[in-house]
């Protein structure tokens, strides 16, 4: 069990952060349960410690300073300690029904619980639905309940094209619709891309729902063009030549396996870039990916190679060819 010393928010931050480091669920909930005793709105202990600290984790993670057990670990412990802020603070809901859900195939659940919780503090009648929601069963649970609103959580830029078809298929529910998390944008734009409403945060969504008719469809600008269905159809093809270009025998299984998978979030971001037209959402992505592969030590020029390999096959992919080329510099930042 960990002691509360400090009465702040910035005091407590490095307290909670070591309960993440340990594991130790019982002291981060002592934590966030102290800080409410002191005064601490419930609201700013999930969003001003909870949600950075478990950012700092993804970072952790990100440059190999964890291993992915560690990073299950502390998401778990935040996860009781949002269940814990939650059940000490218990307002009576004052407005409409509001569903949370993450998309189908979206596993990071807590940014969105975090929202659904926040919604609730602010007098939202709050469903969370949880992670990876298929579309049908959404559509369904919103014809039986008919809420105010949904909210859909998605933190990876290359299910875009998913998250675009999971949109319109709740809007055919005639139940309004509002997106938040990473994969629409620090600043929403790929959201706009979308024609759909965004929130940055969960304060800025309670807002977004006070308002009459936020959810007005306006026309989508993305691409979904021969260009789109091109790299949809070729995205088998594409990992198996860059496949061939490297010295697989000198692999271990494993290694295989995850060099198959970042392979396919290549194709895959690649091809969500080409969908919204915008190469910033490539470039992005493989800024990310060096940090993640460099931290691995995994040689980028085998990266650069693949970016080559893909390249000489989309020769009558203009756009794809392109955020190729440009995206190549960033490898070598």
């Amino acid at each position: 069990m960990t002691a509360v010393l400090d009465r702040t928010l910035d005091g407590a931050y490095p307290d909670y952060l070591r309960c993440l480091d340990d594991a130790d669920e019982t002291g981060a909930i002592d934590i966030a349960v102290a800080l409410l005793d002191y005064g601490v709105p419930a609201d700013r202990v999930l969003l001003d410690l909870v949600a950075p600290a478990q950012a700092q984790v993804g970072e952790w993670w990100a440059r190999n300073e964890w291993s992915v057990a560690q990073e299950h670990a502390a998401t778990h412990v935040s996860e009781r300690v949002v269940a814990a802020v939650a059940a000490t603070v218990r307002p009576r809901p004052s407005r409409e029904r509001i569903v949370v859900a993450c998309l189908d195939g979206e596993w990071h659940a807590l940014p969105a619980r975090l929202v659904a919780e926040v919604l609730r503090l602010d007098g939202w009648d709050v469903t969370f639905l949880g992670a990876s929601v298929p579309s049908p069963h959404l559509v369904s649970y919103l014809h039986r309940h008919d809420p105010r609103a949904v909210l859909l959580a998605c933190a990876l830029p290359m299910r875009l094209p998913h998250a675009f078809r999971a949109i319109e298929a709740c809007r055919r529910t005639d139940v309004p619709v509002l997106v938040g998390g990473r994969a629409f944008g620090a600043d929403g734009r790929w959201a706009r891309k979308l024609g759909v409403a965004w929130a940055a945060d969960a304060r800025a969504a309670s807002a977004v729902l006070a308002t009459p008719a936020f959810d007005v469809p306006h026309g989508a600008s993305f691409l979904d063009d021969a260009e789109y269905a091109g790299l949809v159809a070729a995205r088998v093809e594409l990992i198996d030549l860059a496949l061939d270009r490297l010295d697989l025998a000198r692999y271990s299984p494993p290694q295989v396996d995850a060099t198959v998978a970042d392979l396919g979030y290549i194709v895959d971001s690649l091809t969500a870039a080409v969908y919204v037209d915008d190469a910033t959402l490539f470039g992005e992505f493989v800024s990310w990916m060096r940090t993640v592969l460099a931290s691995r030590k995994v040689p980028l020029q085998t990266v650069g190679s693949t970016f080559d390999v893909m390249a000489g096959r989309l020769r009558d992919f203009p756009r794809a060819r392109a955020y190729l080329r440009g995206a190549a510099p960033r490898l070598a930042a």
